[in-house]
């Protein structure tokens, strides 16, 4: 389906996110063209492409990790720049595609440095804050190791204490840059299990970063997909799992199936 079919066929009544011809370059090299894009609240989003397609510059931008060349951005009908980086860490929370290493600190330690942007260094932790990091802890289900050390947990582990770090940050919006690239097909499952789970249950919109086709289908609402830097797909997964699509987005032929247990549509390439 065309770009501007699929544009004309999600409907977003109030965005999220709004960008204007949105780029950016860096040394004389374009990494991303300009692209109009708005996405809604509540909501589970896949940036899909192949490796370079500008994913992961996109998902920054968005972030405010870097700023764009070129175009505007809006988070909640407010300009990027015109958000305090105290207000604008409590409504949004990024985590890069590799996490630091956190030597010498407990998981509910690092789980309560979410809190961060509510009461500041010199701030005092509160009851509130507290009930933030418990909260945080039991829906993300780390209870069982929030007294060990973080370096001493499995890859998959440590994804869900720095998912629980941001659900403390208490943000209204999750970006995630690869947050399943490093873990087993096991960990994969679970912690995608569990950002459906927030989108759904808590209402926090989430954008993250995907590989996998599949993955992004079955776990996301919508699915945005690059290809050398430029916007060419933007839709529902039934939108973009189809044989024509996948092969403008990944050059590479695929043939769709259907799982008959769930119903759901895999892409197998040829």
């Amino acid at each position: 389906m065309p770009l501007n079919a699929q544009q004309e066929s999600t409907r977003i009544d109030a965005p999220l996110l709004s960008l204007s011809d949105v780029s950016f370059a860096v040394e004389g090299r374009t990494l991303l063209y300009p692209l109009k894009l708005k996405l809604g609240s509540g909501r589970s989003i896949a940036l899909i492409g192949h490796n370079g397609s500008g994913k992961s510059t996109l998902l920054k931008l968005i972030g405010r990790q870097q700023m764009p060349t070129g175009g505007s951005i809006e988070f909640e009908g407010k300009a990027l720049s015109d958000w305090g980086n105290r207000a604008f860490a409590r409504r949004l929370a990024y985590m890069p595609q590799r996490t630091p290493s956190a030597p010498g600190m407990l998981v509910k330690e690092l789980v309560a440095l979410g809190r961060y942007p509510w009461h500041g260094a010199l701030g005092r932790f509160g009851q509130e804050d507290r009930d933030k990091v418990d909260e945080a802890i039991e829906l993300t289900g780390i209870g069982q190791f929030s007294d060990r050390m973080v370096d001493s947990l499995s890859g998959g582990e440590r994804q869900r204490v720095w998912l629980a770090m941001l659900v403390a940050q208490d943000a209204t919006c999750l970006l995630l840059d690869e947050p399943i690239s490093a873990l087993d097909i096991g960990h994969q499952l679970d912690v995608l299990e569990l950002t459906a789970d927030l989108c759904r249950k808590r209402g926090i919109s989430i954008i993250m970063v995907l590989h996998d086709i599949n993955m992004a289908a079955r776990y996301c609402d919508e699915i945005v997909a690059l290809h050398s830097g430029r916007l060419i797909a933007h839709g529902k997964p039934e939108e973009i799992m189809n044989t024509d699509e996948l092969l403008r987005i990944y050059d590479v032929p695929m043939d769709i199936i259907r799982q008959p247990s769930s119903g759901r549509l895999i892409a197998m390439a040829r």
